[in-house]
């Protein structure tokens, strides 16, 4: 029954009928506030129906029509730097909203920044030096490129052949769930050898660059943050290892691109990546502000060292699943299930 109830509550809230009224009627009541959304990739509408890890990816399409629809509700569009500044100026900060964008990735780039560029409005990229840097595996990309383009793969001595996008989708989430940790790094190495996959390449493929990088750290419009050195847990660190890897990317982004970058957020960024151990040494490290994944709006008198965010899955590509971030209903639930 449980489960029912849960199920026709999340159809519910997923309608447009029942969400986008609601919302009006919430503006009403909850005011002024601000809410910072995330995620990690993009791809064009065409691709994306067919990307086997497609949750990972918001539609450029959608994107550019969502980015119409948070100006036309009369939002304001910040940086991480005009949120916290609004959280404590204690004068009416109105409704606004920051996207922030993971790892960053070769369609950040080529593809993502350009949407907000149309809509002359702001982005925050959390850059995981280690893409630019070469020494990140980017094992998830790289059996998804595997997935798309090959009819079938080698995989722990067995071939699977690909036969439908279902069935690439299924793959996909298979081998991910047992290499995800320690251990993914060498699977993938195993992974491309067995199916001639040329590593570096693949990895260039979609990786961002530090000449890419480098081209949009002067844009006034791009906002560049730091998101780790290698994408570690960091609750899962020493004190030490954690402080590195906070402090280095931030050495490293300093220095390469002559910015005094500000802002930092966690790796996955829930309740157990993420504590208050973590904040002080996102503090220890130079940073102004430190971001979470804990879903939630943002009010006056915020802690800046764990801003919330709600992260947009790729596949809720309705404005109705968008107000439940704006409206803090997704932190709501959020919490009332305890995935926090």
């Amino acid at each position: 029954m449980t489960l029912l109830a849960v199920a026709a509550a999340k159809a519910m809230m997923a309608s447009s009928a029942f969400v986008l009224p609601f919302a009006k009627a919430a503006d009403r009541v909850l005011g002024p506030r601000g809410c910072c959304l995330t995620f990690h990739r993009t791809a064009p509408a065409e691709l994306w129906e067919r990307l086997p890890n497609r949750d990972f990816y918001v539609d450029a399409d959608f994107l550019d029509r969502f980015l119409g629809y948070i100006l036309d509700q009369g939002w304001d569009v910040v940086t991480i730097s005009e949120a916290l500044r609004r959280t404590t100026s204690g004068q009416p900060s109105g409704r606004y909203v920051n996207f922030s964008i993971d790892d960053c990735y070769r369609d950040t780039f080529e593809l993502l920044v350009p949407v907000f560029r149309k809509h002359d409005l702001p982005v925050t990229l959390f850059v995981t030096t280690g893409i630019p840097d070469g020494t990140l595996p980017l094992w998830a990309a790289g059996l998804e490129d595997a997935l798309l383009h090959r009819d079938q793969i080698a995989v722990d001595g067995e071939t699977v052949a690909l036969t439908s996008l279902e069935q690439r989708r299924a793959v996909f989430a298979q081998i991910a769930s047992r290499w995800d940790g320690p251990q993914a790094a060498g699977c993938y190495a195993s992974f491309c050898a067995a199916n001639d996959i040329d590593i570096d390449a693949m990895h260039w493929k979609h990786a961002i660059s530090w000449e890419m990088l480098e081209a949009l750290a002067p844009d006034p419009l791009v906002e560049i943050g730091a998101h780790t050195v290698s994408h570690a847990r960091i609750s899962s660190l020493s004190p030490g290892a954690a402080l590195h890897e906070l402090a280095d990317a931030r050495l490293r982004l300093n220095q390469r691109l002559g910015l005094d970058v500000q802002h930092f957020a966690f790796p996955y960024g829930r309740a157990a990546d993420c504590g208050p151990r973590d904040f002080a040494l996102a503090r220890q490290a130079g940073f102004a502000s430190a971001a979470t994944t804990r879903k939630g709006l943002v009010n006056t008198g915020q802690d800046a060292f764990s801003i919330p965010r709600n992260t947009m899955n790729g596949a809720h590509r309705s404005f109705a699943a968008m107000e439940l971030h704006l409206t803090g209903l997704s932190g709501a639930a959020a919490k009332v299930m305890g995935r926090v």
